[in-house]
């Protein structure tokens, strides 16, 4: 339950982030659990500080722009897109697919760049900015192998692991086959996964560690349909893949973003 001020705004805007529709003040309050005049107080308040308006027509509470220009504007000053996005444009090229970058940042993964080397046909193209599921997807097992199994089941636990009907047929389904993906992307280096997230999908992805104390920072992968990515080219895109995040850990340093 949101309990101070700032918790509650801030749960406020992470609401509304999840749908560009907007939402309608009684499911604000519901999620946050508080009561609907604490939520429209709060909406009045973005208003007026221009980080929400509200939609003549449904009455639903939608985010402005403004939270995005932050963003970008935050980027731009680290230096960051200079640095990152040449390697993962090459790498998409490379491959022919999508490929993200995701930062670590506390117990999130949170996807804030991406290439796309599809030029026609299946596009997969996720939206960006919003937090990785930890529990199927190839970057999330990627991160969660370079922990202890009970580091990376804590994790799991602290993000949730969500409805299992909206799981790719082969994506894990007990704590068990979970811990058996790990093993597997400790042992060759990086992850891969086939319909995990859904049907006719399927990712590979690798850490990107600090070059001088090798922790963990953020992850890379390459995401598109399963019908172009088999798993026999997810292996020979391996190398590519972890030469890549070799360089963006070098590329790090360079940014002011990263530390």
């Amino acid at each position: 339950m949101a309990s101070s001020l700032i918790e509650r705004t801030l749960g406020v805007l992470d609401a509304l982030s999840g749908d560009v529709r907007g939402l309608p003040l009684q499911t604000i309050a519901e999620r946050l659990a508080i009561p609907k005049s604490a939520a429209h107080r709060i909406c009045q308040e973005l208003i007026r500080l221009g980080y929400v308006r509200q939609e003549p027509l449904s009455s639903h509470y939608q985010l402005t722009t403004r939270l995005v220009a932050m963003g970008s504007r935050f980027l731009a000053s680290s230096g960051a897109p200079d640095v990152i996005q040449p390697i993962l444009d090459r790498l998409a090229e490379e491959s022919g697919e999508l490929v993200r970058l995701g930062i670590i940042e506390g117990q999130r993964q949170v996807w804030i760049a991406k290439a796309q080397g599809a030029r026609s046909g299946l596009r997969y193209d996720p939206d960006m900015g919003r937090e990785a599921p930890l529990y199927y997807t190839a970057s999330g097992h990627a991160w969660l192998a370079s922990l202890s199994n009970e580091e990376a089941l804590a994790l799991v636990e602290t993000q949730g692991i969500g409805d299992p009907d909206n799981f790719g047929p082969q994506a894990p389904r007990s704590h068990a086959e979970l811990i058996e993906c790990l093993n597997r992307t400790r042992t060759h280096g990086y992850s891969w996964q086939v319909e995990h997230v859904g049907i006719g999908t399927a990712a590979l992805a690798v850490v990107v560690s600090h070059p001088l104390d090798g922790h963990v920072l953020g992850t890379l992968s390459v995401a598109g349909p399963s019908v172009r990515l088999s798993e026999p080219r997810m292996h020979r895109l391996a190398p590519e893949l972890l030469r890549a995040a070799e360089e963006l850990s070098q590329a790090w340093l360079s940014s002011r973003l990263f530390t």
